[in-house]
């Protein structure tokens, strides 16, 4: 069962890790909002290092402001936007 729905405000985990995760570095702690749902998979992070990838993992497409991401570095036009698809153990709530 999804826990966040089209519209909701996240944020991800701005966790450290030193094993394989999917989850790039620059969109550690910064907030977005849910786009989809895209489905459930295999937990990747299990399977890189021969887990079964259970239990599945909800998948999501998540939208963020490019000045949410990059600040005031960001020299493109104001409201581009990133798409990006991140796995549900790395979101909370905004």
């Amino acid at each position: 069962m999804a826990r966040y729905l089209p519209g909701d405000e996240i944020r991800v985990l701005a966790v450290s890790v030193n094993t394989h995760h999917r989850t790039p570095t620059y969109i550690k702690g910064k907030s977005g909002r849910v786009q989809a749902l895209c489905g459930t998979f295999p937990d990747p992070e299990s399977r890189a290092y021969g887990g079964s990838g259970r239990p599945e993992r909800a998948l999501y497409r998540v939208e963020f402001e490019m000045t949410e991401l990059w600040g005031e570095k960001y020299g493109g036009p104001a409201g581009d936007r990133l798409l990006i698809d991140v796995y549900e153990q790395w979101l909370a709530p905004a």
